[in-house]
């Protein structure tokens, strides 16, 4: 299934000058994720900051970005210069010429140049009404910017003025990157089918008295294997009780014939993830009080997708979720009482206790406003908007709960695009039927 989609160069200019123009006025300060130390002297493998790549598509650390839409040349990059002795070692980088020439920057300056930076930073400071860089993430950074600020400030004089307010940049790019492209969704839909592919196979290579940890190397493999540059996130391979963990990474249980196993894995392509969750059993049949679980699940799920088109919102959808889960939870007499009133008390929570889905595209909980002008107003779904839907029950050995029930954990996930006349499935080439399963298993 390799494939070679990317996004194109004039895709990302046209994302700049978006950008740029959403910020007229201001200006931008964007740094590259750091190369992270796994330990002494080593280093995990780099994944750049989604927003950095998204405007400059350059993949290297140690980089910074300034956009100033006051300038004739509005986008300035700052990474390291051409390095032989550091390309011998890690690898060819792309230099300055390179930022130009590859990536379409105005200009672009060496990152070992502190002063280049900046004079650059309070050139852009002193021609904007406010600035655009995102507080919090690493401290030194932030004392590097508050004293720029105070310095341009200076330059001004006696005015009277504070410093510039600032915004989140992700604030403005949230918004930009929550309606896809047409190159963004194919990107989305190879993930997709990768990350479909190595769950089907999964389903196939499981045995019981397998380690969760082997199915997590199956699943690397199958995304590795088909092209996908990573993993999107941590994979969950949680059998038996550990499935009643929400964010359960440490995959190290021996599986045995009678578990149900959830795995929540998503392969990522060209900086997009998909994500998807799926439970089946390690045996080759669901035992009786597992169907009845996965049952009450996939029919909220089922619904739910159903409901995804234009006008519809996240909230809305979620509490669908919500009003059948709880039904079935009387059903299966682990509640009692009207469904308004359990709802309403969210006597269902101890159960169901996550939301029903979250954006998806380049991180796999994506930027983008869930709200329209105010927290209350949710924001109705549009074409191009990509999300998850997934319920779940958990009924761990300690909830109080039918003893039949105790240990079996349930999420079924589906990446949806919404589209023109309603939604498209991305992922809907894996099994969930419990007869397409078992069929599977066996």
């Amino acid at each position: 299934m390799k494939t070679q989609l990317q996004i194109t160069p004039k895709e990302r200019a046209q994302r700049r000058q978006e950008f740029i123009g959403r910020i007229k006025g201001g200006a931008a300060f964007l740094f590259a994720a750091p190369h992270a130390i796994r330990n002494h002297d080593v280093h995990h493998p780099y994944r750049q900051d989604s927003n950095f790549y998204y405007l400059t598509g350059l993949d290297e650390p140690e980089s910074v970005a300034i956009f100033n839409p006051q300038s004739k040349k509005p986008f300035t990059l700052f990474l390291e210069p051409k390095d032989k002795t550091k390309e011998l070692w890690e690898g060819k980088m792309l230099g300055l010429e390179g930022a130009r020439q590859k990536l379409g920057a105005d200009e672009a300056k060496s990152s070992h140049d502190p002063n280049a930076f900046e004079e650059a930073a309070i050139e852009a400071l002193l021609q904007a009404d406010r600035l655009y860089y995102r507080v919090g993430v690493n401290t030194l950074r932030d004392q590097l910017i508050f004293s720029l600020m105070v310095k341009a400030a200076k330059k001004l004089g006696r005015t009277g003025r504070s410093l510039w307010p600032i915004f989140d940049p992700s604030e403005v790019l949230g918004e930009m990157r929550l309606v896809k492209s047409a190159n963004e969704i194919a990107c989305l839909q190879v993930a997709a089918n990768i990350t479909a592919q190595a769950h089907t196979e999964a389903m196939r290579y499981c045995k019981p008295g397998m380690y969760e940890f082997e199915l997590e190397a199956a699943l690397f493999h199958s995304f590795r294997a088909a092209g996908a540059g990573r993993l999107g996130y941590g994979s969950i391979v949680a059998s038996g009780e550990n499935a009643c963990v929400l964010h359960y990474v440490n995959n190290q249980r021996k599986m045995q014939e009678s578990d149900l196993i959830l795995i929540d894995a998503g392969a990522e392509y060209e900086y997009y993830t998909a994500d998807i969750t799926r439970c089946f059993p390690v045996g080759t049949h669901f035992s009786p009080e597992q169907k009845e679980v996965y049952q009450s699940v996939l029919l909220a799920q089922k619904e739910c997708v159903a409901m995804a088109k234009p006008g519809r919102t996240l909230k809305e959808i979620h509490q669908h979720a919500v009003e059948v889960l709880t039904e079935e939870l009387k059903r299966l007499k682990v509640l009692k009482g009207t469904t308004a009133s359990l709802i309403k008390s969210e006597a269902y929570r101890p159960f169901y206790p996550h939301g029903t889905g979250h954006w998806l595209g380049m991180d796999v909980h994506d930027l983008g406003r869930y709200y329209e002008e105010t927290y209350s107003n949710s924001r109705k779904l549009k074409p191009g908007m990509v999300f998850t839907v997934e319920p779940g029950l958990y009924f761990s050995a300690d909830s109080k709960v039918p003893a039949k029930f105790k240990g079996i954990g349930v999420r079924i996930e589906d990446d949806v695009l919404i589209t023109e006349k309603g939604h498209h499935v991305l992922t809907s080439a894996v099994p969930k039927e419990v007869e397409e399963i078992e069929s599977l298993r066996s």
